[in-house]
Protein backbone atom coordinates (compact mmCIF):
# COMPACT_ATOMS: atom_id res chain seq x y z
CA UNK A 1 0.00 0.00 0.00
CA UNK A 2 1.18 3.46 -0.65
CA UNK A 3 1.34 5.74 2.07
CA UNK A 4 1.70 9.49 3.20
CA UNK A 5 2.80 10.03 6.51
CA UNK A 6 0.99 12.59 8.54
CA UNK A 7 2.70 15.83 10.54
CA UNK A 8 4.24 14.12 13.63
CA UNK A 9 3.17 18.01 14.85
CA UNK A 10 -0.51 16.16 14.43
CA UNK A 11 -2.19 13.77 16.75
CA UNK A 12 -3.64 10.76 15.18
CA UNK A 13 -8.06 11.38 15.93
CA UNK A 14 -8.41 7.99 14.31
CA UNK A 15 -5.89 5.30 14.07
CA UNK A 16 -6.47 1.67 13.09
CA UNK A 17 -3.97 -1.05 12.96
CA UNK A 18 -3.87 -4.52 11.44
CA UNK A 19 -7.66 -4.71 11.65
CA UNK A 20 -9.43 -7.97 10.92
CA UNK A 21 -13.20 -9.10 11.00
CA UNK A 22 -14.83 -11.97 9.72
CA UNK A 23 -18.67 -12.73 9.58
CA UNK A 24 -19.56 -16.72 9.19
CA UNK A 25 -16.17 -17.72 8.03
CA UNK A 26 -16.18 -14.62 5.33
CA UNK A 27 -13.62 -12.07 5.89
CA UNK A 28 -14.73 -8.32 6.16
CA UNK A 29 -11.34 -6.65 7.16
CA UNK A 30 -8.42 -8.47 6.19
CA UNK A 31 -5.49 -6.20 8.47
CA UNK A 32 -6.94 -2.57 7.51
CA UNK A 33 -3.74 0.12 8.95
CA UNK A 34 -5.63 3.76 8.52
CA UNK A 35 -4.39 7.29 10.29
CA UNK A 36 -6.83 10.18 10.27
CA UNK A 37 -5.05 13.09 11.85
CA UNK A 38 -7.10 15.84 13.92
CA UNK A 39 -8.46 18.45 11.82
CA UNK A 40 -8.41 16.73 8.46
CA UNK A 41 -11.11 15.02 5.78
CA UNK A 42 -10.34 11.63 5.03
CA UNK A 43 -12.45 9.99 2.26
CA UNK A 44 -12.73 6.28 2.38
CA UNK A 45 -13.67 4.89 -0.99
CA UNK A 46 -14.47 1.60 -2.73
CA UNK A 47 -17.03 -1.03 -4.11
CA UNK A 48 -19.81 -2.05 -2.43
CA UNK A 49 -18.66 -5.02 0.04
CA UNK A 50 -15.29 -3.85 0.00
CA UNK A 51 -15.59 -3.77 4.08
CA UNK A 52 -16.13 0.09 4.61
CA UNK A 53 -19.14 0.42 6.64
CA UNK A 54 -17.51 -2.25 8.76
CA UNK A 55 -14.49 -0.24 9.72
CA UNK A 56 -16.81 2.57 10.20
CA UNK A 57 -18.50 0.49 12.60
CA UNK A 58 -15.32 -0.64 14.48
CA UNK A 59 -14.68 2.86 14.89
CA UNK A 60 -18.04 3.58 16.26
CA UNK A 61 -17.52 0.62 18.82
CA UNK A 62 -20.80 -0.94 17.33
CA UNK A 63 -18.58 -4.25 16.16
CA UNK A 64 -15.30 -6.01 18.28
CA UNK A 65 -12.27 -6.67 15.75
CA UNK A 66 -11.32 -10.30 15.42
CA UNK A 67 -7.45 -9.39 15.61
CA UNK A 68 -6.35 -5.47 15.60
CA UNK A 69 -6.95 -2.49 17.18
CA UNK A 70 -9.15 1.13 16.75
CA UNK A 71 -8.27 4.27 18.25
CA UNK A 72 -9.76 6.96 18.90
CA UNK A 73 -8.28 9.92 20.29
CA UNK A 74 -5.49 7.72 21.36
CA UNK A 75 -8.08 5.49 23.24
CA UNK A 76 -8.20 1.55 22.80
CA UNK A 77 -12.07 1.44 21.31
CA UNK A 78 -11.66 -2.56 21.94
CA UNK A 79 -11.00 -2.53 25.19
CA UNK A 80 -13.99 -0.17 26.42
CA UNK A 81 -16.51 -0.36 28.97
CA UNK A 82 -20.22 0.59 28.05
CA UNK A 83 -19.61 3.88 30.24
CA UNK A 84 -16.75 4.86 28.53
CA UNK A 85 -17.72 3.88 24.97
CA UNK A 86 -20.87 6.36 25.68
CA UNK A 87 -18.44 8.51 26.75
CA UNK A 88 -16.30 8.16 23.26
CA UNK A 89 -19.26 7.97 20.71
CA UNK A 90 -20.07 11.73 22.13
CA UNK A 91 -17.12 12.71 20.35
CA UNK A 92 -18.60 11.81 17.81
CA UNK A 93 -21.14 13.26 15.27
CA UNK A 94 -22.34 10.62 12.84
CA UNK A 95 -24.21 11.43 9.54
CA UNK A 96 -25.97 7.93 8.29
CA UNK A 97 -26.72 7.52 4.50
CA UNK A 98 -30.54 7.59 5.22
CA UNK A 99 -30.28 10.77 7.77
CA UNK A 100 -32.07 8.47 10.55
CA UNK A 101 -34.85 11.58 11.52
CA UNK A 102 -37.67 10.96 13.33
CA UNK A 103 -40.73 11.55 10.88
CA UNK A 104 -42.81 12.41 13.98
CA UNK A 105 -40.58 15.10 15.29
CA UNK A 106 -40.36 18.76 13.87
CA UNK A 107 -36.98 20.06 12.21
CA UNK A 108 -36.51 21.68 15.38
CA UNK A 109 -36.91 18.98 18.17
CA UNK A 110 -35.13 16.15 15.67
CA UNK A 111 -32.17 19.09 15.84
CA UNK A 112 -32.70 19.37 19.75
CA UNK A 113 -33.46 15.58 20.59
CA UNK A 114 -29.20 15.07 21.22
CA UNK A 115 -29.65 18.14 23.89
CA UNK A 116 -32.38 16.60 25.63
CA UNK A 117 -31.16 12.91 25.77
CA UNK A 118 -27.22 13.88 26.56
CA UNK A 119 -27.58 17.18 28.64
CA UNK A 120 -29.49 18.55 31.51
CA UNK A 121 -29.22 22.35 29.19
CA UNK A 122 -31.92 24.24 29.90
CA UNK A 123 -35.33 24.76 27.43
CA UNK A 124 -34.15 27.89 26.82
CA UNK A 125 -30.76 27.00 26.16
CA UNK A 126 -31.54 24.16 23.87
CA UNK A 127 -33.80 26.88 22.09
CA UNK A 128 -31.36 29.19 21.61
CA UNK A 129 -28.10 26.33 20.14
CA UNK A 130 -30.78 24.71 18.15
CA UNK A 131 -31.64 28.05 16.33
CA UNK A 132 -27.94 29.23 15.86
CA UNK A 133 -27.01 25.59 14.68
CA UNK A 134 -30.01 25.77 11.85
CA UNK A 135 -29.47 29.02 11.11
CA UNK A 136 -25.87 27.78 10.29
CA UNK A 137 -27.03 25.19 7.77
CA UNK A 138 -29.80 27.62 6.20
CA UNK A 139 -32.65 26.18 7.86
CA UNK A 140 -33.99 28.77 10.15
CA UNK A 141 -37.24 28.89 8.10
CA UNK A 142 -38.20 24.99 8.44
CA UNK A 143 -37.98 24.83 12.56
CA UNK A 144 -41.53 23.69 12.05
CA UNK A 145 -42.09 21.58 9.53
CA UNK A 146 -41.56 17.65 9.25
CA UNK A 147 -38.44 15.49 7.65
CA UNK A 148 -41.27 14.26 5.00
CA UNK A 149 -42.05 17.87 3.97
CA UNK A 150 -38.26 18.40 3.61
CA UNK A 151 -36.46 18.03 -0.24
CA UNK A 152 -33.50 15.74 -0.07
CA UNK A 153 -30.90 18.58 0.35
CA UNK A 154 -33.20 19.82 3.36
CA UNK A 155 -33.09 16.67 5.51
CA UNK A 156 -29.34 16.08 4.75
CA UNK A 157 -28.67 19.21 6.50
CA UNK A 158 -31.47 18.24 9.30
CA UNK A 159 -29.15 15.37 9.94
CA UNK A 160 -25.97 17.52 10.00
CA UNK A 161 -27.31 20.19 11.81
CA UNK A 162 -28.49 16.81 14.49
CA UNK A 163 -25.07 15.31 14.16
CA UNK A 164 -23.09 18.35 15.00
CA UNK A 165 -25.29 20.00 17.56
CA UNK A 166 -23.14 18.57 20.42
CA UNK A 167 -20.22 19.99 18.80
CA UNK A 168 -18.39 16.63 17.62
CA UNK A 169 -14.20 16.39 17.45
CA UNK A 170 -15.56 14.06 14.90
CA UNK A 171 -17.54 13.83 12.17
CA UNK A 172 -18.32 9.96 10.75
CA UNK A 173 -20.47 10.13 7.01
CA UNK A 174 -21.43 7.00 5.48
CA UNK A 175 -22.28 7.52 2.22
CA UNK A 176 -24.08 10.69 2.62
CA UNK A 177 -24.72 11.53 -1.04
CA UNK A 178 -26.19 7.79 -1.91
CA UNK A 179 -28.93 8.30 -4.39
CA UNK A 180 -28.82 12.38 -4.78
CA UNK A 181 -29.19 14.01 -7.66
CA UNK A 182 -26.06 16.14 -8.70
CA UNK A 183 -27.48 19.46 -6.94
CA UNK A 184 -28.20 17.85 -3.62
CA UNK A 185 -24.51 16.35 -3.55
CA UNK A 186 -22.98 19.31 -4.17
CA UNK A 187 -25.32 21.09 -1.12
CA UNK A 188 -23.84 17.74 0.78
CA UNK A 189 -20.34 17.93 0.02
CA UNK A 190 -20.56 21.98 1.03
CA UNK A 191 -21.68 20.48 4.18
CA UNK A 192 -19.13 18.64 4.70
CA UNK A 193 -16.53 21.17 4.17
CA UNK A 194 -18.60 23.30 6.43
CA UNK A 195 -18.30 20.92 9.66
CA UNK A 196 -14.50 20.84 8.75
CA UNK A 197 -14.52 25.03 8.79
CA UNK A 198 -16.82 26.36 11.24
CA UNK A 199 -16.17 23.31 13.92
CA UNK A 200 -12.16 22.51 13.36
CA UNK A 201 -13.20 18.71 13.39
CA UNK A 202 -11.65 15.78 12.09
CA UNK A 203 -13.90 13.96 8.69
CA UNK A 204 -13.59 10.43 8.09
CA UNK A 205 -16.34 10.17 4.50
CA UNK A 206 -17.34 6.88 2.79
CA UNK A 207 -18.54 7.79 -0.48
CA UNK A 208 -18.49 5.77 -3.98
CA UNK A 209 -18.55 8.91 -5.62
CA UNK A 210 -14.72 10.70 -6.97
CA UNK A 211 -15.79 13.79 -7.94
CA UNK A 212 -17.07 14.43 -4.38
CA UNK A 213 -13.78 12.83 -2.97
CA UNK A 214 -11.62 14.81 -4.72
CA UNK A 215 -12.95 17.95 -3.98
CA UNK A 216 -13.06 17.68 0.05
CA UNK A 217 -9.73 15.05 0.78
CA UNK A 218 -7.45 15.59 2.61
CA UNK A 219 -6.38 12.11 2.33
CA UNK A 220 -8.41 9.08 0.26
CA UNK A 221 -7.97 5.72 1.08
CA UNK A 222 -9.20 3.17 -1.49
CA UNK A 223 -10.66 -0.46 0.00
CA UNK A 224 -10.45 -3.29 -2.02
CA UNK A 225 -11.79 -6.98 -0.57
CA UNK A 226 -11.08 -5.93 2.95
CA UNK A 227 -7.77 -3.85 3.32
CA UNK A 228 -6.65 -0.49 2.17
CA UNK A 229 -4.17 -0.64 -0.86
CA UNK A 230 -3.80 3.27 -1.39
CA UNK A 231 -3.74 6.02 1.00
CA UNK A 232 -2.28 9.75 -0.08
CA UNK A 233 -3.24 12.82 -0.70
CA UNK A 234 -5.57 13.72 -3.90
CA UNK A 235 -2.62 14.91 -6.25
CA UNK A 236 -0.12 11.17 -5.37
CA UNK A 237 -3.85 9.71 -5.57
CA UNK A 238 -4.60 11.03 -8.77
CA UNK A 239 -1.17 9.69 -10.21
CA UNK A 240 -1.16 6.28 -8.36
CA UNK A 241 0.06 3.04 -10.61
CA UNK A 242 -1.72 1.10 -8.45
CA UNK A 243 -3.82 -1.34 -10.22
CA UNK A 244 -6.93 -1.56 -8.10
CA UNK A 245 -6.99 2.18 -8.11
CA UNK A 246 -6.81 2.76 -11.63
CA UNK A 247 -9.51 0.30 -11.90
CA UNK A 248 -11.23 1.80 -9.86
CA UNK A 249 -11.12 5.48 -11.18
CA UNK A 250 -11.89 3.79 -14.95
CA UNK A 251 -14.92 2.44 -13.94
CA UNK A 252 -15.78 5.43 -12.09
CA UNK A 253 -15.52 7.61 -15.22
CA UNK A 254 -17.32 4.77 -16.79
CA UNK A 255 -20.24 5.11 -15.08
CA UNK A 256 -20.55 8.78 -14.75
CA UNK A 257 -20.15 9.06 -18.74
CA UNK A 258 -23.01 6.30 -19.78
CA UNK A 259 -25.16 8.46 -16.74
CA UNK A 260 -24.42 11.87 -18.43
CA UNK A 261 -25.40 9.70 -21.64
CA UNK A 262 -28.52 8.41 -20.41
CA UNK A 263 -29.59 11.94 -18.49
CA UNK A 264 -28.93 13.32 -22.10
CA UNK A 265 -31.46 11.11 -23.60
CA UNK A 266 -34.19 12.19 -21.32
Amino acid sequence: MSTSTPSPSRKLAIEVRDLHKSFGGQQALRGVDLEVPEGTTCVLMGVSGSGKTVLMKHIMGLLQPDRGSVRVEGEDVAKMGEAALNQMRSKLGILFQANALFDSLTVFDNVAFPLRERTRMPEVEIAETVNRTLERVGLSHATKRFPGELSGGMQKRVGFARATILQPRILLYDDPTAGLDPLTTAAVNEIITTGKQQLGATSLVITPDVASAFGMADHLALMHEGRIVEYGPPDAFRESNHPEVKAFLRNWLRRRAQSQRAAQAL
